[in-house]
Order: C-alpha cells, then structure tokens, then sequence
C-alpha cells in the first residue's frame, strides 16, 4: 500500500540511531528531557497549587456562613470549614486530572515545541556525523528554524485536534467506530505527524518551504508514520507518557535525519559545505521520485 511505502526505512532507522547516540557523543542530549521533565514538574505542581489554593479560597467564601446573615445560620457556621476543605480537596484532584488529560491530549506538541531548538542541532550534527556536511553558524537561521519548528507542531497539533473531534462525534453514533477503530486510527494519525515534525528538521536545511515540506511527508507518509510510532507509543504510557517522550523524541529526530538520508541523498544538499562523510550509511533506495525541489506537485 503506498500509505505504508518506506515504513521500512522509517523503522529500521532506530537501530541506527540508537547505536549512533552512544557511540557517536551524542547521549548527553538526554539532559535536555530531564531539565524539561525538572521544568514541567515544577512548574505543573506549583501551577495546580496556585489555581488550587484561589479557587478553594473563592468557594471557601460562598460557602461560609455568617451567623447574623439567618436564622439558624449560626448552627452551621461549624461545617462551613469541613465543607470548604471537602471542595478544596475535590478541586485539587479535579485540577490534577485536568493536567494530565490536557498533557496526555496535547503533551507530544508541548514536548516538541519546548525542544524544538535542541532538535534542530541534534538533526544538524547527525547529518554532519552521516555526510560530512557542515552548516555555517548562523544566530538568525537557527531563530528561524526554532520558529518554523514551532509552526509545524501547532499546525499538526490542530489538525490532529481537528482529526480527534471529527472521530469523537462519529463515536457518538457509532460507538465501535469512535471506541476501537477511532483508537487506532487516531494513533497512526499522531504517528504521522509526530514523524512530521520530527523529520521537517532536515527538510529546513534542503532550504524546502514548508510547502515542499508537506509535499515530501505527503509521498512518504511510511517513514513519516514509522518515525513517529514510537514516540507515540510513549506517549499512551499512563501518566508518565510525557515525562518519556522527551526521551524518545531523542532518538526520533536521529532516526528521522537517518530515514531522510536513505531516501534523499543529504550528501548532494548545495546548501551545506560537505568537508568529508564520517559515518556513510547505505545508498539511497528511491531518491529521484523523493526529492521535492520547489516545481515537484504533490
């Protein structure tokens, strides 16, 4: 099936990327997922108490009862403070819940969006590490593909949003659809544009628009698919899916950098200075009908 065209190539990529990250210095990228995981940790509990504390504070005061406001008010001036830390508490776990179905929904995006410039690197030194190339630096190109990284994972999040609410209504009128299949369809949907995200970071450098890039994931929805199934599975892990992708999203961009390699030949980029390739990989397996040069049409 041509949705499954170089899923191959997409998968087999990891086995290559893993051995390159531990053989290759590039391990000490994890760090970058700790310090975010330290981030959101903090950020997250302290976030949930403050909105906890005002909103217990607010339904403290709608609850409490003032003894001349009444009569029989003052008999119920004591449970006032049992009911406000009851509804304290419920708003608590309710807020927590609301945290993790929110990171669990969108938290791949937020992942991608706040490593967005550690991927960019990362792509860029696994492409130097595979061809020899070099790319000058350049403080406004890096601005810019932090940026461009940005916009592509807002519009796959939306799309897929889009994609969710659309199986969500068609799972109201027929459960097995919106349940089962809409589960399943859903996750190869994530896969897709994770992958996308995650291998536009080596289409930025072919200098494709985002466009071009569209056009490219479009004729290789496999790698893009494969690339992104891992990711995706780390993220259905329960509570602690966000706090692993970070992990796996590692791992992702050098397998995608990898993956783009055998399709597109990266040695032939008239953008990059190509000194000398380090770490040659095997040809690319269909490069001609791949390359999207500005006048291919999807």
């Amino acid at each position: 099936m041509e949705v499954f065209k170089n899923f191959g190539t997409g998968f087999s990529a990891y086995g290559k990327a893993i051995n390159m990250l531990f053989t290759k210095g590039l391990w000490w990228y994890f760090v970058f997922p700790i310090l975010l995981n330290i981030v959101f940790f903090i950020g997250g509990m302290m976030g949930i108490g403050s909105l906890s504390d005002f909103i217990e504070n607010w339904l403290s005061s709608a609850v409490a009862f003032d003894g001349d406001s009444f009569v029989g008010a003052s008999y119920l001036e004591p449970i006032s403070g049992y009911l406000s830390g009851i509804v304290g508490g419920l708003v608590w776990l309710i807020l927590k819940f609301a945290f993790f179905f929110v990171f669990a929904t969108i938290g791949g995006y937020v992942v991608i969006i706040c490593l967005s410039p550690v991927f960019a690197i990362l792509s860029e030194k696994t492409e130097e590490i595979l061809t020899g190339n070099k790319y000058p630096f350049n403080g406004d190109q890096i601005m810019r593909d932090v940026v461009r990284g940005v916009i592509i994972a807002l519009r796959n999040m939306f799309i897929e949003l889009g994609y969710m609410i659309v199986i969500f209504l068609i799972g109201l009128f027929i459960p097995f659809i919106g349940g089962i299949i809409g589960t399943i369809i859903l996750f190869f949907i994530a896969s897709y544009f994770y992958g996308f995200a995650f291998i536009d970071y080596t289409n930025e450098r072919r200098r494709l628009t985002i466009k071009q890039s569209v056009q490219f994931i479009r004729a290789n929805k496999g790698m893009a698919i494969a690339n992104g199934m891992v990711f995706s599975f780390f993220m259905l892990i329960p509570f602690c899916g966000t706090s692993l992708a970070g992990f796996a999203a590692i791992v992702s961009v050098v397998a995608a950098t990898i993956a783009t390699h055998k399709v597109v030949d990266l040695n032939k980029n008239p953008h990059a200075k190509n000194e000398e390739i380090i770490d040659n990989i095997e040809s690319p397996e269909d490069e001609n009908p791949k390359q999207i040069d500005g006048s291919t049409e999807d």
